[in-house]
Order: structure tokens, then sequence, then C-alpha cells
């Protein structure tokens, strides 16, 4: 039986929308720059711009809506590491920025040595990882962010847009079912993960619900052209 929330979740968008939104940019093979905060960021070939779903995991971060002081924080698909840097200006007690793309792991190094002012207090650890399979066994996060690649239409066949956009929800499905099944999420802790009705919300939540979490809506943006935003926080039983 579907929870409630699953039932008020809107449907995926018609596919030749979704198509047409998600087209990516010709210029993903090229070195580019990033701007944050009046900082202008080295984005290699191959890593993705931050989006605006980016930005707004980025933002609640920085005004203390997803809270990591003085807790241990994993940015999952670090990407260009934005978010793994913020969370250490922030007062997170480690970062642990994880991404399956070796050279977006290596820009979210160098994001963070350009961010995060000397004496950088925080353990930080980037690691080339297929979700959690990198980090050892009995390692546990407080907060994860989570921006996965869950739309639900191909919309390429290159696999750097692939594995950054359109896996579906079975990127969320492992996701969850990963930190369920090695006890990675401590207690009291929370996931804090964005996607829109360009992915099958329903699925995703259902996914999350089945690996024993409990989802709750905190913030809902309509971009007013058919997408809606939403960011999701997910709990486990004994989680605040």
């Amino acid at each position: 039986m579907e929870s409630s929330l699953i039932a008020e979740l809107p449907p995926p968008l018609p596919a030749e929308q979704i198509i047409a939104l998600n087209q990516p940019r010709a210029d993903l093979a090229t070195h580019r720059t990033y701007t944050w905060n009046g900082r202008d960021l080295d984005v290699p070939p191959g890593v993705f711009m931050p989006g605006a779903t980016s930005r707004m995991i980025h933002q609640r971060i920085l005004d203390g809506d997803i809270d990591v002081r003085g807790r241990r924080y994993a940015a999952m698909g670090s990407g260009l590491g934005v978010e793994a840097a913020v969370a250490a200006l922030r007062g997170a007690r480690s970062v642990h920025a994880l991404d399956i793309h070796p050279a977006s792991v290596a820009a979210t190094e160098q994001t963070y040595r350009a961010i995060v002012p000397e004496p950088r207090t925080a353990e930080f650890t980037a690691l080339v990882s297929d979700l959690f399979e990198a980090v050892p066994d009995g390692w546990q996060a407080d907060v994860v962010t989570f921006n996965p690649p869950a739309v639900s239409q191909t919309v390429s066949d290159d696999p750097d847009v692939v594995r950054n956009v359109c896996v579906g929800a079975s990127a969320t499905d492992a996701f969850f079912a990963q930190i369920a099944g090695r006890d990675l999420l401590a207690p009291g802790g929370e996931v804090h993960l964005i996607a829109s009705n360009t992915a099958d919300l329903r699925a995703v939540v259902a996914g999350a619900e089945a690996a024993g979490f409990t989802a709750a809506v905190d913030h809902v943006h309509d971009w007013h052209d058919g997408v809606l935003t939403y960011l999701f926080r997910l709990t486990r039983e004994g989680a605040a």
C-alpha cells in the first residue's frame, strides 16, 4: 500500500517534454568556468556545471537550512564539489565527497582547496565511488545530500550525460538500499534528496520507503514551465 505522500506526488511529465527540457549542453567536453560567490572555479571536461537544483542544495547548506555544523557530512555525486566545500565552511566535522567520475573527484578536491581557507578544520575525503561502495565498513554519516540522475527518459547516448542525468529511479533505489544494508546513516541522521517531475517521484519515494526510510517534503519549487522540483528530507527509524 502506497503512503499518503506518494499519492500526493505528481506523475512524470510527458516523455517528449522531459527530453526537451534535459538536452545536454554542447560544451561538456570543454573547459568552462563556474562562478560561486564571486569566485571563478575551473570546470574540467566531462564535469557537469552545477545547475539550479545543485544551487538549491549549496544555498541551503550555506544558510543552515541543511545543518551540518559539527556533523559528518557526505556529498553523494559531488560533481564540481561546491556543496562539499560549503559544508566545511559551515562547520562540518568531516566531509566525504563521493562520485563515480574520477575527473569530478579531482575537480572536487580542487574546488575544496579554492573555497575553504586554511586552516581547514574539517576532515576531508574525496573518493571515486559507485555510490557508497568505496567507503569502509563501519563508516556513518549524519547528513547526506544527493541530486540524483533520476530523469526518467534517456536524453542522450553519451555515457557522461547518462551517469549525471538519466539513470532513473534505479539510481535512487540502489542509493537507499546501500544506506540501509550497510547501516551508513547515523542515529538521528538525515538524507536530503532533490528531484523533479522529470523523474518518477513516486518510484523514488517508494524505493526509499521500501528501504525503511520515512520521507517528508521540505520544499517545492515551481519553475513555471511544468517542472516541479521537490527537496525531500528522509530519515530512518530512530532518527530525530
